[in-house]
């Protein structure tokens, strides 16, 4: 489990194809002593597990899957990614609770200036519209937001200078993908009306 709340900016070390899967490493800024063989850490928002770690990198290894259904499969050496370790019993929950499921891919429609914030509009693929409520939350590309509005299948959020500055959402663009992860109480309350 996570909480969206970005603790480094990573980069792609090395991107290699193996029989079954892709193996990415990571250069971080995360001490790795700490960091065991098997432990999770949340990429862009996937959780994946640690499989190898060396002098500040450490290796995972994606499924064809992960691949098809997240933006990991665009990844390529040098991209920054938004890096995140598990919680700890006793840990600040600072942003919301996020499972590092994605859900799927959302677009980036517009980026605006609004005040010192810039307000971002994202297209989501049906049916995760159905999930995604104003003054709900949402992780996008592993951080937790905020939703302010929602107009059919589009949704908007405002990114504070902070965020801006210290995750990669500051290199999104009008036309990029990015990772998505609804609320895991959205999803359970969407679930039980369906079932009543």
């Amino acid at each position: 489990m996570f909480t969206g709340i970005i603790t480094d900016v990573g980069r792609v070390r090395d991107v290699r194809q193996t029989d079954r899967d892709r193996r990415f490493e990571i250069e971080t800024a995360f001490d790795l002593t700490g960091i065991d063989i098997g432990a999770s850490v949340s990429h862009a928002g996937c959780c994946l597990t640690v499989v190898e770690k060396g002098e500040g990198w450490f290796a995972v290894e994606v499924s064809g899957e992960t691949l098809s259904l997240t933006t990991l499969g665009d990844w390529k050496a040098g991209d920054p990614v938004n890096l995140e370790r598990s919680l700890k019993m006793g840990d600040e929950l600072g942003g919301h609770i996020v499972s590092g499921h994605v859900d799927g891919v959302g677009e980036i429609v517009s980026i605006t200036p609004e005040g010192g914030s810039r307000r971002f509009k994202i297209r989501v693929p049906a049916p995760l519209d159905r999930f995604i409520a104003p003054k709900g939350s949402i992780a996008m590309e592993g951080v937790s937001l905020t939703i302010n509005e929602v107009e059919g299948d589009v949704f908007g959020v405002n990114i504070i200078p902070h965020t801006w500055e210290v995750t990669t959402l500051g290199g999104l663009t009008a036309g990029s993908r990015v990772n998505l992860e609804i609320d895991v109480l959205a999803r359970y309350m969407a679930r039980w009306q369906e079932t009543a």
